[in-house]
């Protein structure tokens, strides 16, 4: 097996003799990062049980999420300089380690501080997975079929978020919170076990410096932005830790400089996120509407329970099971929109996909206190199809458009920005929802109806940034192979088949 090495970098190969198959590996890494990214919002339905049994304020509770999430805004941008730096191995056994240690100690947790610790210690593991999962995709997968592993991929960013709070009610149906912890820590040491026997290091390795201002500048910037936009709801309704602009005003300082610096230190090949991967018109478009679209699916994952419980009066089981067939129609599609874009490209997917998740938003500003059930879970489920035939397109376009050196890097500017659209959509979306709710509460309606109308906003307004983006969907094109896969491109092996 021959890596081609970029002539300007020095790398060190951990490349392994004779090459190993790389299908169970791939296989295995697409499991491991759908257990760990599950838990980024099975956490959700849990909150009203943990605030009784633990005796906290729902602003308190609400850090289990935002710590996660503000981990994984931290970690992430450094995945560049360790996937660079690190072996496949290592790092594998180093995330699924975090991630089972920060399980358990969620699980024998005594009270809120320790599960907080647990759930950051989970979020650092998850933080590395998924750039870790797309760098060796990108590196042992040869360009044509890069779409159907991609499509694989895709059930892991958009179908483990989806199915978090389904899963999370089914298990607070029947048992204690802590089971949510209890039934995830097995898998993950059963992935562990595998991992030593079917990870072998498949990728190369190269000399990297290590910026340690680059890294202070990172969870400033990301940190903050990510703090800042996961407090406009809470702030909405009161329950702030600090003011909102303080955080927001020193991520977007702090991110500012972050950008100078790697701009200064990229000359030299040490920058710790290179930004040259934005050089790239297809990465830069591709990005910029797979944020729109996160924003779109976290904000839809925020409000549609809170719209089902709070206007039509639903239990949490009942809304995970109604939000259940959305998320498993996304699954089943995205590995056959993968095989679509091996063979017609992103643009015949892309269009059709946002026309269709944008008329799916439109759908759901009609949503009303008395809608049907059908009618809701129709187009939820429009929704996610839509959704599926944007995320696989958008990333395998993204990421493929790249030269091979900058695959770690542009598989952490990806993951990191999939974050912070995350919390831009939900905090959108409930921002959006509160101010529609006081206006409406202003004007004389009850509870009911005024939530209902803060709802209808939220979605509405959510609609007419999506019908945006369906003009910059039809600048989507086929990254230039050739380009992306010459001397710095993907490793001439076989496409690995999952479950071979």
């Amino acid at each position: 097996m021959t890596l081609a090495k970029h002539p300007d970098t020095a790398t060190t190969s951990t490349v392994e003799t004779p090459p190993p198959r790389t299908g169970p590996v791939i296989a295995l890494l697409v499991a491991s990062a759908f257990v760990v990214i599950l838990n980024e919002t099975i956490m959700g339905v849990a909150l009203p049980s943990l605030m009784i049994d633990l005796e906290i304020s729902a602003a308190t509770a609400q850090w289990l999420t935002t710590g996660f999430l503000l981990t994984m805004a931290i970690v992430i941008p450094l995945t560049g300089f360790l996937l660079a730096r690190f072996p496949l191995r290592s790092l594998y056994f180093t995330a699924m380690s975090l991630f089972a240690a920060g399980t358990l100690i969620a699980a024998v947790a005594p009270g809120f501080e320790v599960l907080l610790a647990g759930r950051i210690v989970q979020a650092s593991g998850t933080a590395i997975m998924m750039p870790l999962l797309f760098t060796t995709v990108l590196n042992v997968v040869p360009p044509t079929h890069r779409g159907r592993m991609m499509g694989v991929i895709s059930i892991v960013i958009a179908v483990a978020p989806a199915i978090g709070p389904t899963v999370s009610g089914i298990i607070l149906s029947a048992l204690d919170w802590r089971w949510m912890f209890w039934i995830v820590l097995p898998i993950a040491l059963v992935a562990i076990a595998l991992g030593a026997i079917w990870v072998r290091n498949i990728t190369e390795t190269r000399h990297a410096r290590f910026d340690v201002l680059s890294v202070i500048l990172s969870a400033l910037g990301f940190g903050g932005l990510i703090f800042g936009l996961s407090s406009i709801g809470e702030s909405a309704s009161g329950h702030a830790p600090v003011p909102v602009w303080i955080p927001l005003v020193v991520g977007t300082a702090a991110l500012g400089a972050f950008v100078a610096r790697q701009l200064q230190l990229q000359k030299s090949d040490a920058a710790l996120l290179d930004l040259r991967t934005f050089t790239s018109r297809s990465f830069s478009i591709a990005v910029v509407l797979v944020v729109v679209v996160m924003s779109a699916l976290f904000g839809s994952l925020i409000l549609l329970p809170m719209y089902l419980q709070q206007v039509l009066g639903l239990d949490t089981l009942a809304v995970g099971l109604m939000l259940l067939p959305g998320g498993i129609l996304m699954g089943v599609a995205a590995p056959v929109v993968g095989s679509l874009f091996d063979r017609f490209g992103p643009t015949p997917l892309v269009i059709p996909g946002m026309i269709v998740a944008t008329g799916a938003l439109w759908g759901m500003a009609t949503f009303g206190q008395d809608s049907a059930i059908g009618w809701i879970i129709a187009v939820h489920v429009a929704l996610n199809l839509g959704l599926a035939f944007v995320f696989t397109p958008l990333l395998t376009s993204a990421l493929g458009s790249l030269p091979r050196r900058l695959y770690s890097h542009g598989s952490a500017t990806v993951s990191t920005l999939q974050q912070v659209a995350g919390a831009a959509g939900t905090a959108l979306f409930v921002t959006l929802m509160s101010v529609g709710t006081a206006d409406a509460a202003r004007a004389g309606a009850d509870t009911v109806a005024a939530t209902n109308a803060g709802v209808h906003t939220a979605f509405l307004i959510g609609a007419c940034i999506a019908s945006a983006a369906v003009v910059l969907a039809c600048f989507v094109r086929t990254p230039a192979r050739d380009s992306a896969d010459g001397p710095d491109g993907a490793a001439h092996v076989e496409a690995p088949a999952l479950g071979h």
